[in-house]
């Protein structure tokens, strides 16, 4: 899917996609696909044991500990993807969740979250955008928690539901050099994001979103990614601006 056409050298070999957290879940998944596809992907990610099993996972991917939440980490790695001959997809996925109660909700809490899922993004596409290659493609990761209204989730969703309005801004922004930007909506997907709930809250959260989603079941990484994947690829040079629902049928969009 993501191979390049021969008839242009410059990507013969395959198209260079960074993703940042991508070391876990749906990143990860397609970093394994694109790799597989003779594309040069690069991931970024936060833990050490997660940085060390994606390299082993995807032996042939540039796998940099980077963390989004850091003011400075959007600098360090637009130097660090400066001679690689510019992006040709570049997917947004780092992010984190947690949630509380509203009346626990503190400074700290709203702004470590809105640092990591908001800034990041945000800083990440502004030092990065100069090394993207005309005609590239952008995929940024949101969530159903923007469309659910969970009490408990009110925080985290908010973050989500500003990638989704920033996305369209970029995809105006960057439209004259071809360059398009999507937003991927994945639901519950088979993956350790939910990993900080407790063991028997996670499993109610489950139950209850399995017993909403029309298909039920959760998704697999691998069929989020594909979405993404389209995206990032040739297939889709008409689509931009727009969002794409892997859930199930959860939210109905």
């Amino acid at each position: 899917m993501l191979a390049a056409s021969d008839e242009d050298s410059d990507v013969r070999d395959g198209k260079n996609v960074l993703i940042t957290g991508g070391t876990s879940g749906i990143g990860l998944a397609g970093a394994k696909r694109i790799a597989a596809e003779n594309g040069r992907v690069i991931l970024t990610g936060t833990h050490p044991q997660r940085l060390a099993q994606a390299r082993e996972a995807v032996p042939e991917a540039e796998v940099l500990a980077n963390d989004a939440g850091d003011p400075d980490a959007a600098d360090a790695l637009a130097s660090a993807v400066a001679d690689r001959g510019g992006l040709d997809g570049l997917w947004l996925d780092a992010g984190y969740a947690a949630v509380a109660e509203v009346d626990e909700i503190d400074a700290a809490f709203f702004d470590r979250m809105m640092n990591a899922n908001v800034r990041g993004p945000v800083l990440q596409l502004a030092r990065l955008s100069g090394h993207l290659n005309d005609g590239a493609s952008v995929v940024v990761t949101s969530s159903t928690s923007t469309y659910e209204g969970s009490g408990m989730a009110s925080v985290y969703a908010a973050t989500k539901g500003a990638l989704v309005a920033m996305a369209r801004g970029w995809a105006s922004a960057l439209a004259a050099r071809g360059i398009r930007v999507n937003v991927l909506v994945p639901g519950a997907i088979d993956t350790r994001f939910r990993d900080f709930m407790r063991e028997d809250v996670r499993e109610s959260f489950e139950r209850d979103v399995i017993g909403r989603v029309p298909l039920a079941r959760v998704g697999t990484p691998e069929e989020a990614a594909a979405v993404a994947l389209f995206l990032l690829s040739d297939d889709a040079t008409y689509v931009t601006a727009s969002q794409y629902a892997v859930d199930g049928g959860l939210t109905k969009r």
